[in-house]
């Protein structure tokens, strides 16, 4: 493969191993007893259902970590699907199913890309056969090309990493934008300083002092936990309906489970994580999804109930957590007004559309980057 793939690429490409660019640091898993998931230790990265687009996702910490990833290095899937890969923002623990890749000279974020453009090749090889997991010494003896000179090397990082900027950048609008969502929702529902609040008369309730015509509901009388259903084909690349696990969005498909906009709940793995989805999607058998009783209520005001209510707590204590949806039902929530139900979810809806656009630029942001790569990784394209 190597062999016909060097002929086109330029003169000042060559083939090397990886083991001779790179060093290489194999995951090793700590001891059950020390995972938690309330921030103590290092963020705990155990294989590719902890990756996002670019960098991992933190649910579980270590105290205790075997294995660490530095800040900047490329953690690498080594258990199927082999070949992923995320850029550690922080120092971390590592698991079995990770290794953390440091190039020698430096330059990770060519590293990155160039692992990316190489994920293909990590899936399988002749025959069609796929990769169960790979260890160091597989690692070490990949062939592949790259251009000589450092300079070229972060040049072609340089440009690809423009894209992700980008994408980053909008990334952290959505995230403001969702921080100024949940400061109305928490004005509004929490501290009663609504429009009109001034004139509203306040009664004793179950949940303490809320304003007159609202009222305190049980969540079971209001909505479901329906439960996800088992996916075997995730794609993590392709796709256009987003697949939610109990760590948030883990892949994509071609069909959808349930109509959108929705709200999903991490059931085992990462039980009670609430997630928010505004297009159709596919929630796997790892995760609840919601489903409303009464239309009377919107699933904009659930969704920012469901998060302050702190679910977490309610998982049973095994080796993998689950949540107990009855326990869920018991959960008392308030009812507003429905006029102020119906003011929340325009500001809402308006706010979730502006997320969605940029979501939507992302995307197309990412094509363009995933066509050029390979066009600069094979020289095709000079830089």
């Amino acid at each position: 493969m190597e062999d016909k793939m060097s002929k086109s690429h330029p003169k000042n490409w060559r083939k090397v191993k990886l083991g001779d660019i790179v060093n290489i640091n194999m995951g090793q898993s700590p001891r059950s007893e020390f995972y938690n998931f309330h921030g103590k230790g290092l963020p705990f990265f155990q294989g590719v259902t902890d990756f996002g687009d670019k960098y991992p996702r933190k649910s579980l910490y270590c105290s205790d970590p075997i294995k660490i990833a530095e800040m900047g290095q490329i953690l690498f899937s080594v258990r199927a699907p082999v070949g992923d890969v995320n850029i550690a923002t922080e120092k971390s623990c590592i698991g079995r199913g990770v290794a953390a890749l440091q190039m020698k000279n430096r330059n990770n974020d060519f590293l990155y890309f160039l692992l990316k453009n190489y994920t293909k090749y990590f899936k399988g090889i002749s025959g069609g056969t796929t990769y169960e997991s790979i260890n160091k010494d597989q690692i070490e003896n990949i062939e592949l090309m790259i251009p000589e000179k450092p300079d070229t090397q972060r040049r072609i990082a340089a440009i690809l990493s423009a894209f992700d900027d980008k994408i980053e950048l909008n990334n952290k609008i959505n995230q403001t934008l969702e921080q100024i969502a949940q400061a109305i929702f928490k004005e509004w529902f929490v501290e009663f300083r609504f429009p009109g609040h001034e004139k509203v008369k306040f009664i004793d309730s179950e949940l303490g002092r809320i304003p007159e015509g609202w009222e305190v509901r049980k969540a079971g009388e209001i909505l479901e936990l329906a439960y996800g259903k088992a996916l075997k084909d995730i794609n993590r690349h392709r796709g256009n309906v987003p697949v939610y696990g109990s760590n948030g969005r883990v892949g994509w498909h071609d069909e959808k489970l349930v109509s959108g906009p929705g709200i999903i709940i991490g059931r085992k793995g990462n039980p009670g994580l609430v997630t928010w989805s505004q297009t159709d999607f596919y929630p796997i058998d790892t995760t609840f999804y919601v489903v409303l009783k009464n239309n009377y209520l919107s699933l904009h005001y659930l969704y920012y109930v469901l998060e302050r209510q702190n679910l977490p707590d309610l998982a049973a204590d095994s080796a993998v957590p689950g949540l107990n949806r009855n326990l869920v039902y018991m959960n008392e929530i308030i009812i507003p007004s429905k006029a102020l139900i119906d003011l929340f979810d325009k500001q809402i809806t308006d706010i979730r559309e502006r997320i969605q656009k940029n979501c939507i630029e992302n995307a197309n942001l990412a094509a363009l980057r995933d066509l050029l790569l390979p066009k600069l990784m094979s020289g095709e394209v000079r830089v």
